[in-house]
């Protein structure tokens, strides 16, 4: 099979992340409208529900996976019973995860009141694992992966429009939602009979893997507790309608930080093989152009986004969603700390064998997140829940670095943040003139953007600034 260099593959993920942002981009001002926050708020708070039990159906595969399956990618072999074990595992854990779902559907009545909507969103746990998107991550499979999900994406958009016409369909924004997200796993089922040989029946050993994938299940499961404990919280503490205000921040917010974390995606299994063939220096190098490549896009756009936090919401959420202004403000500082410990975490711990650090980290994240929740929701509600966010991804940045000081303060050094920083306070002296400017949303947008990119970009040439240089020459010998 034929291996793309790291810059194809970042091309193809950024395609992926961009049609990500064009979807909800599209849909979301329609659909916002239309169901109001209330019918967005049902569905947000049932997918929050769902993600716990596809949390506990996948069991920390989908990384482990990866890694695992990129070590051996190269004995087909030693892949393909690999690949047969890590299935099965995932398969029992589906049913598993669905038993315990439906007793919980049955038994809690704020879950019975919105069964149809909660069976629907469920089916994302048997799409995912049927899917095994890990196998073909692993073999940096990103084209097929990219215009796969873009053609489903094409087809739920043109569902989201054609079908929801009115605040009763929030079932069906739900389930086309699935649609877009999750459908086209069916196609990898199928394909994946192309890619190994499944009729090939192995003394499979399961037990192999068990204590490793419930490392990473710990680990997944920390990460999306605090990623979903404010909007569930919200949900029990609050009302459909805040959750509907604070699902318009996260939409958002989720957008931009798919964007700043395109190229760390396509980075564990390239690294994975490189620590496996000791070619140290190639590992420091893409490691730290990953940090570059997040502080020159995550900085920027945190900052932008503050700025014109008000015409963003308004124009893809409407004048309804005026509550959710803050909290999208005080959400934009965690672009900058994803980003990072994205990299650092599962592109740089994860690699070299060291999960249990980033196990420990995403936990102090999620302890952090509930009990700020705990304290903050009650009295300040989607501001509350919002800088418990944003705390929580504070505090795993934090320990991560000091985890592994010496490794991450040797990285960092060779970064060039002053340039960075400097052109961003230019930028965003000439742009903030817009903030106030008696105009429509999408023509503030517009305009506020491009000065900002411009005058952004143009003091980074000036300074001649290393991620601009590196773009400019990936663009030109597209190696690495």
């Amino acid at each position: 099979m034929k291996q793309h260099s790291i810059f194809y593959n970042f091309i193809m993920n950024a395609i992926l992340t961009m049609s990500s942002f064009i979807f909800p981009l599209i849909t979301f001002p329609y659909v916002s409208r239309i169901l109001l926050p209330e019918g967005t708020g049902k569905v947000s708070f049932a997918a929050s529900i769902v993600n716990y039990f596809l949390l506990l159906a996948q069991l920390g595969i989908p990384t482990y996976g990866i890694r695992t399956c990129a070590k051996i990618r190269e004995d087909k072999d030693k892949l393909n019973k690999t690949i047969q074990e890590i299935f099965k595992i995932s398969f029992i854990m589906c049913i598993f995860s669905y038993t315990i779902f439906l007793i919980l559907l049955y038994c809690v009545p704020r879950l019975w009141q919105e069964k149809e909507l909660m069976l629907v969103t469920s089916t994302s746990i048997l799409f995912t694992t049927i899917g095994v998107e890990w196998v073909f991550k692993a073999l940096e499979m990103y084209s097929y992966i990219t215009w796969r999900s873009v053609a489903f994406k094409c087809i739920a958009l043109a569902a989201m429009f054609l079908l929801i016409h009115g605040q009763e369909d929030y079932i069906i924004y739900g389930a086309v939602s699935i649609f877009a997200s999750s459908a086209s796993n069916i196609l990898n089922f199928v394909y994946l009979h192309q890619l190994v040989d499944l009729k090939n029946h192995y003394k499979l050993e399961l037990s192999n893997h068990i204590k490793p994938i419930f490392i990473f299940f710990a680990m997944t499961c920390a990460t999306t507790v605090y990623l979903n404990m404010d909007t569930t919280m919200l949900g029990f503490m609050k009302t459909d309608m805040d959750v509907g205000y604070y699902n318009a921040a996260v939409k958002i917010k989720t957008i931009l930080v798919s964007i700043v974390s395109s190229l760390g995606a396509v980075l564990l299994p390239r690294v994975t093989v490189y620590i496996e063939n000791n070619d140290q220096q190639k590992f420091r190098n893409i490691s730290v152009k990953a940090m570059q490549f997040v502080l020159f896009v995550a900085i920027p756009m945190m900052v932008y986004f503050i700025l014109f936090a008000k015409p963003c919401v308004l124009l893809l959420s409407g004048t309804e969603y005026e509550n959710a202004i803050l909290p999208m403000q005080l959400m934009m500082p965690t672009l900058l700390c994803i980003g990072l410990t994205n990299i650092m975490g599962m592109q740089i711990m994860v690699p070299l064998g060291r999960e249990i650090k980033v196990l420990v980290s995403v936990v102090i994240g999620a302890v952090v997140d509930l009990l700020l929740n705990i304290v903050l929701i009650s009295r300040y509600s989607v501001a509350g829940a919002a800088i418990g966010t944003m705390v929580a991804e504070i505090a795993v940045l934090i320990y991560q670095y000091l985890s592994d000081n010496k490794l991450f303060y040797s990285l960092f050094c060779q970064l060039h943040i002053w340039k960075i920083v400097l052109s961003t306070i230019f930028a965003s002296c000439v742009s903030s003139q817009f903030i106030k400017w008696e105009k429509n949303n999408i023509t503030i947008l517009i305009v506020s953007s491009i000065c900002f990119v411009a005058v952004y970009l143009g003091s980074l040439i000036f300074l001649r600034e290393t991620s601009i240089m590196e773009l400019a020459n990936m663009m030109k010998k597209k190696r690495y």
